[in-house]
């Protein structure tokens, strides 16, 4: 068993699509309504969802909740890193050495906790 798709309502749908398109490797498939339901895939076929947030003001992701995605290398984290700080992207600290990887966080538009790291 695989996990298939993963569903993550954001608060901007659009914003949160073109993040994930442009500093994560993902590719968008298609929207469906006004910008209701945004279906974009990774390269290993995961399919990842984003949907509307709900209407409740008080709404948000339980404290911890994250998504992780691991990379081939030290290196390639650390040049995912650079790419993304060169291009602007906030992120709080450098990646490090903890929990038996290497990684770094930051918060990605919607708002999702994000982990981009290495594992041996």
């Amino acid at each position: 068993m695989r996990l298939n798709h993963l569903d993550l309502p954001v608060r901007d749908i659009a914003q949160t699509r073109a993040f994930f398109e442009a500093h994560l490797g993902f590719t968008h498939v298609r929207t469906l309504g006004q910008d209701g339901l945004a279906i974009l895939t990774d390269e290993s076929g995961l399919v990842l969802v984003l949907s509307r947030w709900p209407k409740d003001p008080l709404a948000a992701y339980p404290g911890g909740f994250h998504i992780g995605f691991l990379l081939e290398s030290e290196a390639a984290v650390q040049a995912r890193y650079d790419d993304m700080l060169s291009a602007g992207v906030n992120l709080p600290s450098p990646p490090d050495h903890r929990r038996g990887g290497f990684q770094f966080y930051f918060e990605a538009p919607g708002p999702i906790l994000v982990e981009i790291g290495y594992r041996p």
